[in-house]
């Protein structure tokens, strides 16, 4: 099916700008209390996935950089794939550890569902609308 499907260009960056809220507002919770994100992957059901990669602590921070970072690159504009698929990648291990364990009927595990719903919306399409930088070349 090959038809042009019109969206508005100021919808696509609310939506940018709202699904980014929770990324950098993660991010700053875990770069600011890394001993409770750490504590949280502890008391896990699915702890030993996330401690396999290493020190609950450092993931609290690793993953702390890459949430703010990717979540403001979301907000702005830049580089919107890019930051989608990191934060994409970056969800999946802490859906895997904190949520799963705690069964298919929990609410967290459906936020981050969603969440990966939105990411895969600016990962497929990578609207131009409202963008800072592109990495793509543009078509001559």
């Amino acid at each position: 099916m090959n038809k042009d499907i019109k969206v508005s260009g100021k919808s696509i960056l609310l939506f940018r700008i709202l699904l980014s809220g929770i990324f950098i507002n993660a991010g700053i919770s875990h770069l600011l209390k890394p001993e409770s994100v750490a504590e949280r992957i502890q008391m896990a059901a699915m702890n030993s996935f996330a401690t396999f990669f290493g020190d609950p602590y450092y993931l609290g921070l690793l993953s702390g950089y890459v949430l703010l970072i990717g979540g403001f690159a979301l907000a702005l504009g830049i580089c919107v794939r890019g930051a989608s698929i990191g934060l994409f990648l970056t969800l999946i291990p802490i859906t895997i550890t904190i949520q799963l364990g705690n069964g298919i009927m929990h609410g967290p595990l459906w936020k981050n569902v969603a969440l990966f719903g939105g990411l895969l919306f600016f990962i497929i399409n990578n609207p131009d609308v409202y963008r800072l930088f592109n990495l793509q070349k543009s078509k001559s």
